[in-house]
C-alpha cells in the first residue's frame, strides 16, 4: 500500500511538473505574438530633441554663433546629419574678437553637420553689422566656403537703397553681395560716390543684369 501511494505521489510530481513547462511555453508564445516590430531610421527619428534652446557653438576653439530656438532635434545617426528647427531658429554669428558680425532668424533651419551648411526657410532676416537687412523666404550658409546664397526673391535695405531681385551671393559677413536678376528698388547716385555704392558687374550697364554692393 505505501509503495502504490509513492508510486502515485511520483507521477502526481512529474504531472505538475510538466503542467508548468506547458504553461510557460504557452505564456512566452503569447508575449511573442504581441510584440509589434520597430523599424528604427535615423533619417527621421532624431537621436535627441532639447527645447528652450540658449547656447554657443564653436569651431577649433573659437566661439562662432550662439543659438536660440524652442526646439533642437538632432540626426546625428543619418545618412547625412543635421540639425532641425522646426519652430524657428535666431543666431547671432560671431567675429574672432566675439563681436556680432551678424544676426539671422528664419521660420524653420536645418544644418547640415558634415557640410557646415544652413538652411534657412521661412521670413528669414539677416541683419549685418552695419544695420543693413535682407529678407527672403529661402537662404543658405555655406560655412566651409564662407557665402551666402539664393535662388529666391531677395529684398535689401542699406540707408537710402532698396534692392529687390532674385538670386543672390554674399560673402558670410554679408558686407559684399550680389542680386544676379534685379527687380525692383531705389538706387540713389550723387556726383560723390559714398563709401557703400552700388557698383555694376564689369562690362554690363547698372540696373540691367546684376548688381554688386561692396562694402568698406
Amino acid at each position: 500500500m505505501l509503495r502504490n501511494h509513492r508510486y502515485i505521489k511520483y507521477i502526481w510530481r512529474i504531472t505538475i511538473t510538466v503542467s508548468v513547462v506547458v504553461m510557460s511555453l504557452f505564456s512566452c508564445k503569447d508575449k511573442k505574438d504581441n510584440l509589434v516590430a520597430f523599424a528604427y531610421d535615423p533619417d527621421t527619428v532624431p537621436t535627441m530633441i532639447t527645447t528652450d534652446v540658449s547656447t554657443l557653438i564653436s569651431d577649433s576653439g573659437i566661439t562662432r554663433y550662439r543659438i536660440v530656438a524652442d526646439v533642437w532635434m538632432i540626426y546625428d545617426q543619418a545618412k547625412e546629419p543635421y540639425w532641425y528647427f522646426p519652430e524657428g531658429l535666431y543666431f547671432e554669428q560671431f567675429a574672432p574678437d566675439f563681436e556680432i558680425e551678424a544676426t539671422v532668424q528664419a521660420d524653420t533651419a536645418w544644418r547640415y553637420t558634415a557640410k557646415d551648411l544652413w538652411k534657412l526657410r521661412s521670413n528669414v532676416h539677416v541683419e549685418n553689422w552695419k544695420g543693413e537687412q535682407f529678407d527672403s523666404e529661402e537662404l543658405y550658409w555655406d560655412g566651409k566656403n564662407g557665402k551666402v546664397f539664393s535662388d529666391a526673391y531677395i529684398e535689401i535695405k542699406s540707408g537710402l537703397t532698396e534692392l529687390k531681385g532674385y538670386g543672390f551671393e554674399s560673402n558670410q559677413t554679408m558686407t559684399h553681395y550680389r542680386i544676379f536678376r534685379p527687380h525692383d528698388g531705389k538706387l540713389p547716385f550723387s556726383e560723390t560716390t559714398p563709401a557703400d555704392s552700388l557698383e555694376t558687374v564689369p562690362g554690363e550697364t547698372a540696373g540691367m543684369d546684376s548688381l554688386i554692393l561692396e562694402g568698406e
